[in-house]
């Protein structure tokens, strides 16, 4: 298969794409580049779903564990990272196989995209930030929803770090944040193929509360009890993500973790629905998973891949 050719595969939370993402490496000949923007720090194993070792089944994996919880890592970083680790795949005569359910990050990766300007402004960072913290992160987003509807609907409540790039751009330039992303965004990349998972709805969330248990039994509590013991702040963009911002409360003795618990599978299922609806906007070529048949659909991946490779390379 032509080794400048780049699948990735793609689908919401818990739909079954660790597992099928080595199978189709192995069978590929590929390494597999992580579009995860939670698996990119270090520390947080359970929580983000991160493939253990035994189960990377000593497949290459990229593109995990690069900062730490406290570090800030924007869309440009994860760019500039991906095109170094794709270019070494390459030069060892592998396939990058590009695995993950972060939108934005796959589009900065399979598109000619340029990150939105401005460039920071720290000082004005600093007051949003300041902000943020004294009148909390749903006024901030109901000050972007009334500047930038469309960056609003974009951007979760929880997701302060991306509520405050957001009205600075829209401060900065009086351009709203929105419209920068629209600018930024090219055609795909030719010889990108992007394959997407999915199941039938009510397994998938049958599948998401599963694994929400199963990470509570291999310990996500205390995972999350070790990251703030270490000092890392509730308020860090990092502990936003699922599963930790949940059970901080728990810890804190505010809430108790049955009703954690749900409120964390109820998010994740939310969660789900939004990666489904990003990824119907892009080109995708979707498969459906079943249980018991996870090896038909390996094959029928393979023969579409080997199909398109084919074709894009003559």
């Amino acid at each position: 298969m032509d080794t400048h050719f780049l699948p990735v595969l793609v689908g919401p939370t818990a739909v079954g794409k660790t597992e099928l993402s080595i199978r189709l490496a192995e069978a590929l000949g590929a390494e597999i580049l992580s579009a995860d923007s939670m698996q990119i720090y270090k520390y947080m194993d359970i929580g983000t779903a991160k493939p253990t070792p035994a189960e990377r089944r000593g497949i290459p994996h990229h593109l995990l564990d690069l900062v730490t919880p406290d570090q800030p890592f924007s869309v440009a970083e994860y760019q500039k990272s991906f095109q170094s680790v794709e270019k070494a795949v390459r030069a060892r005569n592998r396939i990058p196989l590009v695995t993950g359910g972060t939108g934005l990050y796959i589009r900065a990766v399979t598109r000619q995209f340029r990150i939105p300007a401005p460039p920071a402004d720290p000082q004005l960072r600093k007051e949003l930030q300041e902000r943020l913290e004294q009148e909390g992160n749903q006024r901030l987003h109901d000050e972007l929803r009334r500047v930038d509807p469309a960056a609003a609907q974009r951007i979760h409540v929880n997701d302060g770090r991306r509520i405050i790039r957001a009205l600075e751009v829209f401060i900065g330039s009086g351009k709203p944040f929105s419209t920068w992303l629209e600018d930024a965004q090219q055609p795909i990349n030719s010889g990108t193929v992007m394959i997407g998972l999915n199941r039938d709805r009510n397994e998938l969330y049958q599948r998401i509360d599963l694994r929400v248990e199963q990470m509570l039994r291999r310990g996500l509590l205390d995972e999350v009890k070790m990251l703030l013991d270490r000092g890392y702040s509730p308020e860090l963009t990092s502990m936003q993500g699922l599963g930790y911002k949940e059970l901080v409360p728990v810890i804190q003795g505010t809430v108790s973790l049955e009703d954690a618990v749900e409120l964390l599978k109820r998010r994740t299922r939310n969660y789900a629905k939004r990666q489904l609806t990003w990824f119907r906007s892009e080109p995708v070529v979707w498969f459906e998973l079943k249980d018991n048949e996870e090896d038909l659909t390996v094959q029928k991946i393979l023969s579409f891949l080997e199909g398109k490779s084919r074709y894009l390379g003559e």
